[in-house]
């Protein structure tokens, strides 16, 4: 197999990813939770791109770049995971470009292993169906599969039975993200959770589903950060088709017909938060 070019560089958007619905079901044994989700994705998110290098290694910019570590981090775990697969002896020097905030509820660490595995794929020309990607990204992170393919979905189990779904409501559609800026910790969320099982996901589109469904996880979040409480009335005053917290939070999303109206919703929050961030962005 030959090698890639050594002046060659290749990039990849590690896209934002949202919660439309998140029914918790129940803990299991080991820990996790049954849950089912419908998984969307915005056409933005993190950077990553990748040059040729002696080793695996990994720098880190951009706003967000703050506290996270270049040595323990879940790229170089994807990195090393696929390396390993594939039986590559090259390495890597892996650049990201850190624009989504950290422990958020919209991918972060999982979008970005798994931007990681589908540049490597790439650059390293190992031409890997997705199938066989998805079994090296399942040990890194119950929702790095969903990440891989980074389309609308219908995840079940921990999040990792994927199930493609008609889509043709959401495509397109415009979506505002607005987090308080205050990191929450999965771990403390699902803890938090009271293990009432309140029913399942309705079938339908992706639209119906989330307009009929509910995220379990997001009291407990209010409860834990209660600027959310703020946030998400702000929202709600817009009048978006489908507004609430994504995943374990902080981040509440807004889907809107237009990105003007995106934009008016994006103006509203910040007159009425002090300290918020903010994207915008149309589903994949």
């Amino acid at each position: 197999m030959p090698g890639p070019d050594l002046g060659a560089r290749d990039e990849e958007t590690a896209y934002a990813k949202i919660n439309l619905a998140l029914h918790v079901r129940r803990r299991l044994p080991d820990g996790y939770h049954e849950l089912e989700t419908i998984f969307a994705f915005l056409d933005r998110g993190d950077g990553i791109s990748v040059q040729s290098g002696e080793s695996i290694s990994l720098q880190i910019d951009g706003p967000f770049a703050d506290g996270l570590s270049t040595t323990d981090n879940l790229i170089l775990r994807a990195a090393n995971r696929l390396a390993q697969h594939a039986n590559v002896k090259r390495g890597a020097h892996l650049h990201l470009d850190k624009m989504l905030p950290v422990a958020s509820g919209i991918g972060g660490g999982s979008a970005d292993a798994a931007a990681t595995l589908r540049l490597l794929n790439r650059f390293w020309q190992l031409d890997l169906p997705q199938a066989e990607l998805a079994d090296v990204a399942r040990p890194l992170g119950a929702d790095v599969p969903a990440c891989l393919a980074s389309r609308t979905c219908r995840g079940t189990g921990i999040g990792q039975d994927l199930e493609r779904i008609l889509d043709t409501d959401l495509r397109g559609t415009v979506a505002l993200l607005v987090n308080p800026l205050v990191p929450v910790s999965t771990a403390a969320i699902f803890a938090a959770w009271d293990g009432v099982d309140r029913g399942a996901l309705e079938s339908g589109s992706p639209i119906e589903s989330a307009r009929n469904g509910r995220n379990d996880l997001q009291d407990p979040a209010i409860a834990l950060v209660p600027e959310l409480t703020g946030l998400l009335r702000s929202l709600e005053e817009c009048q978006p088709i489908v507004g609430r917290m994504s995943g374990s939070g902080a981040t509440c999303f807004a889907l809107f017909d237009s990105v003007g109206d995106a934009r008016m919703a994006e103006r509203h929050c910040r007159k009425t938060m002090d300290r918020i961030w903010t994207m915008i962005g149309e589903i994949r």
